[in-house]
């Protein structure tokens, strides 16, 4: 499952050269928006009833309001940029731009040190936006990631391509990861490594719980063993191969892995915003640290590539460029989402059991195939998908549109950098009823708001309400992968333990290029 992160790069600072961003030219004078259409820098709005759908208000004499007049958190990046590290925003960031939406409204202009982006949040919006993403959908390129790659002389994969390059390297990898063929053949794998690690988690809970024998209740921080199910799963997947971390001793290797996951993800932020190579070259610890986290992923990866016996269809350049992107970006990108899922089913006990009663019932007339007992319980999924909405592990999606559009009633340029941004959207009563409540039943299909029909913001785009994978052709290359994965594990998890919470109380959140709890909350699981 792939990161979505808030970087864009417009104008001027070390990223200059990209005024035109990827060559590409505006195109003045006519365009279809969500607002309506541009002719002559006027909007004829395409009316539903008398007012027009997806336009600001103000300023109803019909003039599209210019770039510049889009509301804004302040012109210098670079004092936006100290204010930023002064109060913490970085890692509160979901929360902030939560907070900006409330002030300025559904769209605002932010200028952090190199970056400067348009922010929005409702669905229809989001939608004018992906109309306009062309044949080969732009988003951000992590510079800090490419400049490694580059000094290391290591190619990069497709999170880090665009154009040509970029489709061609995809539609290969979509055969191998994507399509029903491919789940279909790594479908088997996953389920045996939730099983075995619901296994391991039944013997932990009979040797170190409290209760009678066959019982027993066992209260624990599960994160750790959820960032080890993910690199086993993510292993047996993309190396065919197992790596034993369910042992009662791990391997060293495989949890410098882990850590080097983390301490790339926790670097990456602060690059967001500053020169890489500028850092490079006067040797800071910044990039020292994530170079070197980069390094160690790459060695890990290479050990296994050695002893991989999947996707040898591809070239050994291509899998080498994307099998380390996917293994270090499905870590933590799933086993946080798991977390806080336990989390919201022990402390919503009534859901947990009507998705339990549904997994069940459905396990029951499986006959042990993996496949059939998810396509009987799709509680499963909207559990998924309820919890990316509460808690989306990339807080953005960015597109450049290849061409000019009106959103808001606001002018934007082709080549400018747009996020919608998924923390505000999935908490807003703009889109969805009740929108703090955990309910996985929202997303049914006889539950319309978040699939499809009008949501609670009544305008268009209501497909567009639940976007944690992504869009379209540039969506997370390991999608399938992640949702089976997740669905898996909560599944035997579901048919094992009841799970409770000491408390139900909301969890604090922080940023660090993905959405996780300052502190992993702790689950009571009580055998079955």
């Amino acid at each position: 499952m792939s990161v979505q992160v808030i970087v864009c790069v417009r104008g001027q600072g070390t990223c200059g050269s990209r005024n035109v961003l990827f060559g590409v030219v505006p195109q003045r004078g006519f365009c279809m928006t969500a607002a309506g259409t541009v002719i002559d820098g006027k909007v004829e709005a395409r009316r539903k009833g008398k007012d027009g759908s997806g336009v600001r208000k103000r300023g109803v004499d019909g003039r599209v309001r210019s770039f510049e007049e889009i509301p804004n958190t302040g012109r210098s990046g670079w004092v936006n940029l100290v204010k930023f590290w002064r109060e913490g925003r970085f890692r509160q960031l979901h929360k902030h731009m939560e907070r900006t939406f409330k002030n300025l409204g559904p769209i605002y202009r932010e200028h952090v040190g190199t970056q400067n982006t348009v922010n929005i949040m409702l669905p229809s919006d989001i939608s004018e936006l992906f109309r306009s993403e062309g044949l080969h959908p732009q988003r951000m390129t992590l510079q800090a990631w490419a400049t490694h790659r580059e000094t290391r002389q290591h190619s990069k994969g497709v999170f880090l391509k665009n154009g040509e390059e970029w489709r061609t390297d995809r539609l290969q990898l979509n055969k191998e990861v994507m399509m029903s063929t491919a789940v279909k053949r790594f479908l088997p794998l996953l389920d045996e490594v939730a099983r075995d690690f619901c296994q391991m988690l039944r013997d932990k809970v009979e040797r170190e719980g409290k209760g009678e024998e066959g019982r027993r209740s066992l209260n624990i921080d599960p994160s750790p063993d959820l960032f080890r199910f993910a690199l086993e799963a993510s292993c047996h997947v993309l190396y065919g191969e197992r790596i034993g971390l369910f042992s009662s001793s791990p391997s060293l290797e495989s949890q410098k892995f882990i850590w080097a996951v983390e301490r790339m993800l926790a670097t990456t932020p602060p690059l967001l915003y500053l020169p890489p190579r500028l850092l490079l070259l006067i040797g800071a610890p910044l990039w020292t640290q994530h170079a070197t986290a980069w390094d160690n992923i790459f060695s890990h990866g290479e050990a296994l590539l050695r002893l991989s016996s999947t996707l040898r269809q591809l070239s050994l350049d291509l899998i080498k460029a994307n099998i380390t992107e996917m293994m270090a970006g499905g870590v933590d990108t799933t086993a946080v989402p798991l977390q806080f899922a336990l989390f919201e089913l022990g402390r919503n006990p009534e859901v947990q059991e009507r998705v339990r009663q549904q997994v069940k019932a459905s396990w029951a007339q499986a006959g042990g195939d993996p496949q059939k007992a998810l396509q009987g319980a799709p509680l499963l999924k909207s559990t998924i998908k309820e919890i990316l909405r509460l808690y989306p592990v990339g807080i953005t999606v960015q597109r450049y549109p290849i061409r000019d559009i009106v959103i808001q009633n606001y002018h934007i340029p082709a080549g400018t950098a747009v996020q919608a941004c998924l923390y505000p959207m999935g908490r807003s009563a703009e889109v969805f009823n009740d929108p703090q409540r955990f309910d996985p039943g929202r997303w049914g299909d006889n539950r319309v708001e978040g699939k499809r029909g009008r949501g609670a913001d009544g305008g268009e785009g209501a497909g567009f309400r639940s976007l944690a994978f992504g869009f379209g052709a540039r969506q997370c290359v390991g999608r399938r992968i992640a949702e089976n994965e997740m669905q898996l594990l909560l599944m035997h998890i579901l048919l094992s333990f009841r799970l409770s919470v000491s408390s139900t109380e909301d969890i604090d959140t922080t940023f660090t290029l993905i959405l996780q709890p300052h502190t992993p909350p702790r689950i009571t699981f009580t055998k079955l």
